[in-house]
């Protein structure tokens, strides 16, 4: 039998090379800084900040006392609207029910927890709260809510609105309800709007376009989170957080305005936070890091904004366990040697080592494919 004249391509043939961070290093170059002489300051819409530190919208992670603290120490809380903060007079005794809930039970704990109604005077209270405790206040709610809470929250003087989805698009479809307008929200409402999430150069290039102060990058790759699982999608975070930063830097040279780059999630320890600015992120997001603190609200737990869906939950409860306060995991001094505490200082030194005096300079460094840097010499440490 003859075979076919001309053979038609595979998809698994065009499949492309994808990087996270365990795929990467970062190379030593020529010269060197002394630690103290390094900048980490970096401004998101508007919003200066002394370390380029954002705390997850998670019901587990922010609450106005954690949003306080965390201005303290020189970085931003994102509060989630759509949360147990806007649901409940008293929203500790809700998360004391998630956090003890045995496993079996937490998921459809979560559910019920989440059917009570936003309430108005609740969003209110909190933004109050949240410049009471000495913090800039922004806000996240889904493209869903965006519409009615955007401008509500503006209202009551928040500083800044994030609309973040599993997936964010410049072109989104739909039939049953009019979809959110992203160029006609940002040029409305009167605070600035920052999106979330995407991994595609064309995609955040697009919504640069349509006026936004801040792009988040990453889908899936949180600790909490299971849409890779659920759903099949995300891209690693290196090859994501790189690909967005070439749309802001081609945006950034046709148009002179910069729309600084969100990493959000995947980052465990000191070193995941120097890959990512490496690869273009201007600031980090991070959430079961941060769930860990003593002032956290999640009580040694954590879980993500869509593990409450009654129907398609792509999160779930996780027990990241309590070790001490937030100013030790971002500033130490560290008490254990696995890079997960003082965080900030690990950034600083790498970035000294790597000779980068500032989050620019950072994303100038060299990164080379290394997936044997983690097992290298470390059998001892691995008890073999």
């Amino acid at each position: 039998m003859p075979g076919p004249r001309s053979r038609r391509p595979s998809k698994v043939d065009s499949l492309r090379p994808t990087y996270g961070f365990d795929d990467v290093s970062l190379a030593p170059g020529t010269s060197t800084v002394e630690p103290a002489d390094v900048d980490l300051g970096v401004e998101v819409a508007g919003i200066g900040l002394e370390i380029p530190i954002l705390a997850s919208a998670m019901d587990a992670v922010v609450d106005a006392r954690f949003a306080g603290e965390l201005a303290r120490l020189g970085g931003l809380a994102v509060l989630n609207l759509e949360g147990v903060q806007a649901r409940y007079d008293d929203p500790d005794a809700v998360l004391e029910r998630i956090a003890t809930a045995p496993d079996g039970e937490v998921q459809a704990l979560l559910a019920e927890a989440y059917a009570a109604p936003i309430r108005e005077e609740l969003v209110a209270r909190r933004i109050a709260e949240i410049h009471a405790a000495g913090s800039r206040a922004a806000i996240a709610a889904t493209p869903a809510a965006a519409r009615r809470w955007g401008p509500f929250c503006a209202e009551q003087g928040a500083d800044l609105f994030l609309v973040q989805s599993q997936v964010s698009s410049a072109r989104h479809l739909a039939s049953g309800y009019d979809p959110l307008e992203l160029d006609e929200f940002t040029r409305f409402i009167p605070i600035p709007v920052a999106v979330g999430n995407t991994t595609n150069f064309e995609a955040a290039y697009q919504l640069m376009h349509q006026g936004i102060a801040a792009i988040f990058v990453g889908v899936g790759p949180g600790a909490a989170c299971t849409t890779r699982d659920v759903l099949g999608i995300g891209v690693p975070q290196v090859t994501a957080i790189s690909d967005v930063a070439a749309a802001r830097d081609t945006y950034h040279d046709e148009t002179g305005r910069y729309v600084p780059v969100v990493a959000d999630g995947g980052m465990r320890r000191g070193g995941d936070l120097a890959k990512a600015i490496a690869a273009g992120a201007d600031l980090l997001m991070l959430g079961s890091p941060l769930a860990r603190a003593e002032e956290a609200p999640g009580r040694g737990t954590n879980w993500g904004m869509a593990a409450p869906s009654p129907t398609l939950p792509r999160g779930t409860r996780i027990k990241v366990g309590t070790v001490g306060p937030l100013e030790r995991i971002l500033f130490g001094p560290a008490r254990v040697t696995d890079g997960s505490e003082n965080l900030v200082g690990a950034l600083r030194q790498s970035m000294a080592a790597l000779g980068a005096r500032t989050i620019r300079e950072m994303q100038g460094v060299e990164m080379v494919y290394a997936p044997a840097i983690a097992v290298e010499g470390k059998s001892w440490q691995r008890g073999r």
